[in-house]
């Protein structure tokens, strides 16, 4: 028997509000936000939208939260979490989150982002060198009217 066992989400969708950054009482990085996202079929001819709640930590979380605003675009990647607890009232309460590892950009600078060196987060150890800050290829604008090669 097979211990297969994954759990990856990708998002892509609209912060709903501002993200507020936090520290743990230790001193970790943490916010929580939602993205809105739409549903592949509409109904009725009405497109659905969904409200995911994610919850992102340390450099990850640091980013999000100066880079993105409400109604930003972002694509997220992640895990699914829940939890469940009792309150004050008795009743058992559930929820379901996004455990964000990595954040992207989706629309150009010049859609009005923040200037960063970079559009995305991936932990240094992920990180390809030799694509990080000046290192980037430029290349070359060609005009519509050049002979291509294929």
């Amino acid at each position: 028997m097979s211990n297969l066992n994954i759990n990856k989400v990708v998002l892509g969708g609209h912060l709903t509000a501002d993200v507020e950054l936090k520290q743990t009482p230790s001193g970790v990085s943490v916010c929580q936000f939602s993205i809105a996202v739409n549903r592949r079929f509409s109904r009725d001819g009405e497109r659905q939208t969904d409200f995911i709640t994610c919850q992102a930590w340390r450099q990850t979380a640091e980013f999000i939260a100066r880079y993105f605003r409400k109604g930003s675009a972002l694509c997220v990647c992640g895990s699914i979490q829940t939890r469940s607890w009792t309150d004050s009232g008795g009743q058992k309460r559930y929820a379901t989150e996004i455990v964000v590892d990595e954040a992207y950009f989706v629309d150009s600078r010049s859609d009005g982002q923040g200037a960063a060196d970079t559009n995305t987060y991936i932990p240094d150890a992920y990180a390809a060198p030799g694509f990080a800050g000046a290192d980037k290829p430029s290349f070359e604008t060609m005009s519509a009217d050049d002979d291509l090669p294929f």
